[in-house]
């Protein structure tokens, strides 16, 4: 559609014809459609033409998610519409594998509910074998996001990951069984030299397992299926088609090709995928997916390259984590092909609503403590700044000159339309209000617990930023389950003696407990004397601090991350091997020590509340295999 008719600034009544929308004919039905209710636009279909009115001139321009087209049925190995992407979001599994991005089995709950409000079509929600916490958090997330249908019939699918074994995909089937659509996704390696160093095994002996363990998950009464020939960038061509064709016959519904090396380019990625395309036997009976790795750089521009050479689903992270580099990040390649889809991808698109990218891409950073450069595309803090004075008068003149995305199409609001300044004698209903602009939904509960640290912030500055209220969120919203609270801390240090601090913490019964201690300084006392009150040994791996705002009296957020003794272990779904776990924790205040112990606490949170769910032991791939 017409970007530049999107940003009239002086548009009040505009019709648009979508003929080459296929959902949309003259005999479909009307259909409405919703957008901000701060706004005053209101959005309908009439047959093959869209008309946009607003009752105000508007200088900022129109999101065009009013545009989004309908998700086709769901099938597992077909899709009705040629042009229809499927999102499968692999966050809560290959993006916790990055170092330190622990996720708790409540975040993990909270991150599922937040990706179905994206849209995505299939959650990967974990790898059930590699723990007792992972396979209860796999099977909630099947229990309830997984069987909460909308009103259009959107139900995400629940996928779990195993490696081709039976335990693996037993347990996998045990706990995504539970969802109105669940899928096993299982995988082995086939490059020459995953065979001959990590599998020791022949392409024929690879075969077969492959082809036996599709079969037994099958057997299960599991009906979507996706296999994984790993490292398939390495991969030689024609043996990839023969085990592809095998597992087809064996009953696999979604072919996933990885880069799991991310040693491709783009025109080769996109090759890859065309020839297997070409020469796998019957491929026209299932879904082509991608999964490409990012330790060149390039992920998102192979998995744009494959679903350009006929690729229906896309497998990515949210912010892009994952292994290593990490994995192609949702918000680009969904809205590269938003963008591009039409003009240069063969009319290609796909389910997500957009608007909700940014409160997602929020909630997983301050989850995994993984923090997002300011230049990230799409999501990072400058996406859409402009300090160069020849951009600031372009975008003066009109915001298309240096913007190919409007922030609201993402759910970023640049500014307040009511003119409406956040202080200390602001309302509830105020900050709730801005709080919706910004794209978060909060219940009454935690709406409540807010305000009053919104308050108490106010007290102390004369203007509350939109940086200010998101650092709030974080801390009071997007934190782990308490095992322990902060209640209060005092401080004292300087030149004149060794720094000493006193902390009161609340346990899960509410019992109050104090400690005191001398350190090095006020966060090395503070620290001490959480330990004192905790005991349970851990190590401070990293600590960093930022202003969320410029100025003297800003928001400062804390990130830490430590790593506990050797019991804290699981199992990494490729290679096996337990390894040990970190845990970060993120806390925000206007007192940078107060800031500092809420990250601290917040991390052994974290820790604590994995510690209680022991790990369970799983075979190594190299193992033999029953047929």
């Amino acid at each position: 559609m017409a970007s530049s008719l999107l940003r009239n600034p002086n548009l009040s009544s505009t019709t648009i014809t979508t003929p080459s929308l296929p959902a949309f004919s003259s005999k479909s039905a009307p259909v409405s459609f919703r957008f901000r209710p701060s706004r005053h636009r209101q959005f309908s279909l009439r047959g093959e033409s869209l008309r946009i009115s607003s009752s105000v001139s508007d200088p900022s321009p129109l999101p065009p998610h009013s545009l989004r087209r309908r998700r086709p049925e769901y099938i597992p190995n077909r899709i009705s519409d040629p042009n229809y992407v499927r999102v499968f979001d692999t966050t809560l599994r290959d993006g916790e594998q990055s170092p330190g991005a622990t996720l708790t089995s409540k975040e993990k709950l909270d991150i599922a509910r937040q990706l179905a409000k994206l849209g995505v079509d299939i959650i990967e929600a974990g790898f059930p074998a590699a723990s007792k916490d992972d396979f209860e958090a796999v099977k909630t997330i099947a229990e309830t996001i997984g069987n909460t249908v909308d009103e259009n019939g959107y139900v995400p699918v629940i996928c779990g990951l195993s490696r081709c074994n039976k335990k693996d995909i037993e347990t996998a089937w045990e706990a995504v069984k539970y969802a109105k659509r669940p899928r096993i996704h299982t995988f082995i390696a086939t490059s020459n030299i995953h065979l001959e160093y990590k599998l020791k095994k022949s392409k024929e002996e690879v075969i077969e397992i492959a082809r036996n363990m599709v079969q037994f998950a099958r057997s299960l009464g599991c009906e979507d299926v996706e296999f994984s020939p790993e490292d398939a960038g390495r991969s030689e061509r024609e043996f990839l088609y023969e085990i592809l064709g095998e597992v087809i016959k064996a009953g696999a519904t979604t072919l996933n090709i990885p880069d799991t090396v991310g040693i491709t380019l783009p025109s080769e990625f996109g090759q890859l995928i065309a020839d297997i395309k070409a020469n796998t036997p019957g491929i026209e009976n299932v879904i082509i997916s991608t999964h490409c790795q990012n330790d060149l750089g390039l992920s998102t521009a192979n998995t744009l390259s494959g679903a350009h050479s006929g690729a229906r689903q896309v497998e990515v992270t949210i912010n892009g984590i994952g292994e290593r580099a990490g994995n192609a990040s949702l918000e680009e390649v969904v809205m590269a092909i938003k963008c591009r889809g039409d003009h240069v991808l063969g009319g290609l698109y796909t389910g997500i609503d957009t608007r909700h990218i940014v409160m997602t891409s929020k909630m997983v950073e301050d989850y995994t403590g993984m923090q997002t450069q300011p230049h990230k595309a799409i999501v990072g803090a400058n996406a859409f700044a402009h300090e160069s004075g020849i951009h600031q008068d372009g975008m003066l003149k009109h915001k298309g000159t240096y913007e190919i995305i409007c922030p609201e199409e993402i759910g970023l609001e640049r500014s307040n339309d009511a003119g409406i300044v956040l202080g200390k004698l602001s309302g509830r209903h105020a900050l709730k209000d801005r709080l919706t602009e910004l794209g978060y939904e909060l219940d009454d509960e935690q709406l409540s617990t807010l305000f009053w640290r919104f308050k108490s912030v106010a007290e102390q500055k004369k203007r509350v930023t939109d940086a200010d209220i998101i650092a709030l969120v974080s801390d009071e919203v997007f934190q782990p389950e308490a095992v322990w609270k902060l209640l209060d801390i005092q401080i004292t240090c300087g030149t004149l003696g060794l720094s000493t601090a006193t902390v009161k913490l609340a346990a899960a019964d509410g019992k109050e407990h104090v400690a005191c201690s001398m350190g090095a300084g006020p966060v090395d006392s503070a620290y001490k004397a959480v330990d004192l009150i905790v005991k349970e040994p851990a190590t401070l791996l990293e600590y960093s601090m930022n202003a969320v705002t410029e100025g003297i009296d800003a928001i400062a957020t804390t990130r830490v991350l430590i790593r506990g003794d050797s019991s804290y272990t699981s199992t990494n779904a490729i290679t096996g091997e337990e390894v040990q776990r970190t845990f970060s924790g993120t806390g925000a205040g206007m007192d940078i020590v107060v800031s500092s112990v809420k990250a601290y606490v917040g991390a052994l949170n974290k820790m604590l509340d994995f510690k209680v769910k022991s790990p369970t032991k799983i075979p190594s791939q190299n193992n033999k295999v029953a047929a």
